[in-house]
């Protein structure tokens, strides 16, 4: 193995990893041989200096064969994924999976945890008393088989480099390099043996990418790896300015999922992001032949309750209770404290500090400060009301739901300070921004 002090050197400097150097850091995060000092040294030569499209696409594979690969002879429909860089409120991929399995095509998902103050979609499943976000793998191919769609976290074996790398970045301010965004979410992607991919690139004062360009650049560099590795990809540039949806927070977001799949609440930008990634995904897996096709399968699955029907089933083979879209709350643990957050002026929000209200998520323990640490699902907001709402002094924004009343307080001001009231309406960002494909 190649010195780890050495190939961080040639990072820091500025240098292009060799492949060599690029294997010997991915199997040091494997073996451990690269510490957690340097492990963290290293992700933050790489967020200043950056990667070239070349060492992206040997990191990326390197991560992806650092465990086991997943092939899928046995399906015969096409396999498609979606992966998000996050935001807060961002529970898509939940009613998704759903919806285009319940269309016939394969969503062998392996989702991540919360990474600064975005939330996590395993950590969301593990709301629910009893769910098992990492089954053995043949449980994981079974399922996905029987259902169509299984949402799983990464297991020890899958991209086991990557899994080790996610937790240092979390903590270590290096979550935003494109980098180590890119090689992250394709390596566990193209470990699960897709057929195809659709990326959705959160832009915002919410998202990783805070500006139109960056999010561009990173949606353009996880297309060029994707496909430069022969799994055919596209991106979807989408709104993170605001929290996505009624819900912020672990057990919220999994209730108003079930709302969302039972057609009793479908916020509107939410249901947007929805079925644009899932047009997109029926069409690049040739389960429809245009968009319009497409939607008329979306909305078929939505009101007939076929896509609930199976997301049900997923949450009970996974350990979960078989009712869970009947009562979310039997199997979660409801919040001790609940409070309403009032305004304190009359006007329009006309915006929305989405990052902060992400932290403040953190801050009443629904993230970590710390790799490992347990959260509370408990916590967070609902009841979100949506940029451009005219409200008065006294309505309530939206609730908090905390473990005791002074985390309430305090993230009640958060939230409160996050919004901007004004007298007139301001344009509103639009939900989704553009595609890109090549």
């Amino acid at each position: 193995m190649l010195l780890p002090q050495e190939i961080i050197r040639t990072k820091r400097n500025g240098g292009s990893l060799s492949k060599e150097q690029i294997q010997s850091f991915v199997d040091g995060l494997v073996t451990k041989d690269f510490n957690d000092a340097q492990a963290g040294s290293m992700a933050m030569a790489i967020f200043q200096k950056g990667m070239e499209t070349r060492e992206i696409i040997d990191f990326t594979m390197a991560m992806k064969n650092s465990g086991d690969v997943l092939s899928w002879p046995e399906l015969e429909g096409p396999i498609v994924d979606k992966h998000s860089t996050g935001g807060v409120g961002d529970k898509v991929s939940f009613m998704l999976a759903a919806i285009v399995a319940a269309c016939g095509a394969y969503v062998p998902m392996i989702a991540g945890r919360g990474l600064g103050h975005t939330g996590g979609t395993a950590d969301k499943l593990e709301s629910i008393a009893g769910f098992n976000v990492q089954p053995s793998i043949g449980e994981f191919k079974r399922i996905v088989k029987d259902l169509g769609m299984a949402i799983i976290s990464q297991t020890d074996n899958l991209a086991p480099a990557d899994k080790r790398l996610y937790g240092i970045r979390d903590i270590t301010a290096t979550v935003e390099s494109i980098p180590l965004i890119t090689a992250s979410i394709l390596s566990k992607k193209l470990a699960a043996g897709l057929d195809t991919l659709v990326m959705d690139v959160k832009v915002g004062n919410g998202a990783m990418m805070s500006n139109i360009d960056d999010a561009k650049a990173l949606a353009q560099s996880i297309v060029n790896v994707a496909n430069g590795a022969g799994v055919p990809t596209q991106a979807i540039i989408t709104d993170m300015n605001q929290v996505l949806g009624a819900t912020a927070g672990n057990a919220l977001e999994m209730a108003e999922t079930v709302k969302y799949l039972n057609g009793t609440l479908r916020e509107p930008r939410l249901h947007a992001v929805v079925v644009s990634l899932a047009k997109a995904m029926l069409v690049s897996a040739k389960v429809a032949e245009n968009e319009d096709k497409a939607l008329a399968k979306i909305n078929s699955v939505l009101a007939s309750g076929a896509a609930a029907e199976i997301f049900n089933k997923m949450i009970h083979a996974l350990g979960g209770p078989s009712d869970f879209m009947e009562d979310p709350w039997r199997s979660m643990q409801r919040a001790n404290c609940i409070k309403d957050v009032i305004a304190l002026d009359h006007g329009y929000i006309n915006g929305m500090q989405t990052r902060d209200i992400g932290l403040a998520v953190v801050g009443l323990k629904g993230g970590r400060t710390a790799n490992g640490q347990q959260i509370d699902h408990s916590v967070g907001f609902d009841r979100v009301l949506p940029i451009g709402t005219l409200v008065n002094r006294g309505d309530v924004l939206a609730r908090v739901h905390a473990e005791d009343e002074n985390s309430a307080n305090l993230a009640s001001q958060q939230y409160q300070t996050a919004l901007v009231i004004g007298e007139k309406a301001a344009e509103q960002t639009p939900v989704i921004y553009q595609t890109i494909s090549a």
